[in-house]
């Protein structure tokens, strides 16, 4: 069992930055490929970025593509998502994911491919 912990949202005016932290627990975080999601009230789960296990690879979703960056340490068990040029619709709660199969060397934008989930951390931004 992985148990996933984020950090780091919070109110922020348009324009302006965050940088968000997903704790891993377990001894296996280095195997995982790793994502981020958000969720805007009403709306789907959407994929906003993701890094293969030894962060070679890393993908974003089209409406973050040049604002956001995600690296993780595996040493700190830990995937990070700095933020900026934050746009009101990046608004929602932001649920980093974990994928353990494929060998962690595969990013999937589909959200039933992450086997843990975290509770997630509220994104606010002011316009």
């Amino acid at each position: 069992q992985v148990q996933l912990v984020e950090s780091g949202g919070g109110l922020v005016q348009a324009g302006g930055s965050l940088s968000l932290s997903c704790v891993a627990s377990g001894r296996t975080f280095n195997n995982y490929a790793m994502g981020w999601f958000r969720q805007a009230p009403g709306k789907e789960r959407e994929f906003v970025g993701g890094i293969t296990r030894n962060s070679v690879s890393k993908y974003y979703g089209d409406s973050v593509k040049g604002r956001f960056t995600i690296s993780r340490d595996n040493s700190k068990n830990t995937v990070y998502l700095q933020m900026n040029s934050l746009k009101p619709e990046d608004a929602g709660v932001y649920h980093c994911a974990a994928d353990p199969k494929r060998d962690g060397m595969v990013v999937s934008p589909a959200t039933n491919l992450y086997d843990y989930w975290g509770q997630g951390t509220q994104v606010t931004v002011s316009s």
